[in-house]
């Protein structure tokens, strides 16, 4: 694990996992569109349940979050799982993606304000492979109405269009 930016350790700082163990579903229901074997980088990865996870079907994972806490437990429990995880503590404002260097980026409930949001997700779309996927699971405006959870800041929130806009050149395959 590298860097020394801290956040999200009253999130993480508990005993268990905040969001669980298990993997994200919607992850889990198109994880098969990652090309087999291939680079993964998964961002905001907090304690590490999707990057495990994507690391026990064989992928080479690299996992990002700003969150040392929730990191040494991303370790912790690739270590239960006996996987390799590349862990990185960073801040997403700072973190170089790269160019063409991966071949899925994994994106599960990273809500960032707008201009953060729209930098990260330039760089995304520079930072996959020809024939890459990023999967992308984020609530939109329409949860404030629920009440059941997210964040209550609509500027956090993500809509279909503004992502078309954010992500040059990839081609939505599954919104609503």
């Amino acid at each position: 694990m590298t860097g020394k930016l801290e956040i999200g350790g009253e999130r993480y700082g508990n005993q268990g996992y905040f969001y669980g163990s298990e993997p994200n579903d919607f992850l889990k229901e198109h994880a098969d569109a990652i090309p087999t074997g291939g680079k993964v980088l998964c961002i905001a990865e907090g304690e590490g349940r999707n990057a495990v996870y994507l690391a026990g079907l064989g992928y080479q994972v690299s996992a990002v979050d700003g969150s040392a806490v929730g990191l040494a437990k991303l370790a912790a429990f690739a270590k239960e799982r006996k996987v390799t995880v590349q862990a990185v503590c960073a801040d997403l404002a700072d973190y170089d993606i790269g160019t063409a260097k991966w071949d899925a980026i994994i994106s599960i409930w990273c809500h960032l304000p707008k201009p953060l949001r729209a930098s990260v997700h330039h760089r995304v779309a520079e930072g996959l492979r020809p024939g890459g996927c990023f999967l992308l699971e984020a609530y939109t405006p329409k949860q404030l109405g629920y009440k059941t959870g997210g964040p209550p800041d609509a500027s956090l929130l993500m809509t279909l269009s503004a992502l078309q806009q954010e992500l040059p050149g990839l081609v939505i395959e599954h919104g609503v």
